[in-house]
């Protein structure tokens, strides 16, 4: 029978860091500087160790990242479960906002006359944000398609990908379309992801700036 252990509120965040690092440690597993607290961050949400090995980072991901967000970019994420789990006090104290727009009406109606996903849509409308973006998607592998395709066929960037879709279907081909372009990104290779992993690496971000 295990254990229980007896500790404040206050201390069990810091006390899983201790855990997961004792592990990882055990596990011979040592992440990059940079990356570390993001890798960190992903295994404390998921109790998943396989990240460790399955999160890919372009060059310099974290430092551009971090930059971005001190500077004010927004963030647009592909379910209001992402939305809901960002830190959006510490987002707008940088200047920056979280959007969602996978519930606006608009989306759902352009979205069924042309037969497509509210995700595909959603990243099309998010093209109208004047000022640099990072994408955080967590569930729809066609919101990832939906970005590669603008990026192919238009002068518009985004200014980093987050790319941690979940599932089956498309999932694994959509991550490795982003692996393609020269956007700067956070992808995990395979299937698993999630809401609560995308926003996971965005706090993660946030947390390091106001470290």
């Amino acid at each position: 029978m295990k254990t229980i252990e007896f500790i404040l509120p206050e201390e069990i965040e810091k006390r899983s860091f201790a855990i997961i690092s004792e592990e990882l440690q055990q596990r011979n597993i040592v992440l990059p500087k940079d990356e570390e607290m993001v890798t960190k961050r992903v295994i404390h949400t998921s109790a998943d160790f396989e990240y460790a090995d399955t999160l890919t980072y372009s060059k310099n991901a974290v430092a551009i990242a971090k930059e971005l967000l001190s500077q004010g970019a927004d963030i647009v994420t592909d379910t209001n479960m992402t939305l809901a789990g960002i830190n959006k006090k510490i987002l707008a104290r940088l200047g920056g906002q979280a959007h969602c727009f996978m519930a606006d009406e608009d989306v759902a109606q352009i979205a069924k006359e042309r037969k497509v996903t509210r995700a595909t849509v959603s990243m099309e409308k998010a093209k109208s944000i004047q000022k640099p973006v990072i994408f955080a998607v967590g569930n729809a592998p066609t919101a990832l398609i939906q970005l590669y395709e603008m990026i192919q066929t238009s002068d518009w960037r985004p200014a980093f990908i987050i790319g941690v879709p979940v599932g089956f279907v498309n999932v694994e081909a959509a991550k490795e379309l982003i692996l393609e372009t020269e956007i700067p990104y956070i992808v995990n290779r395979g299937r698993k992801g999630g809401s609560n992993i995308a926003a996971a690496i965005c706090n993660a971000l946030l947390y390091e700036i106001m470290r």
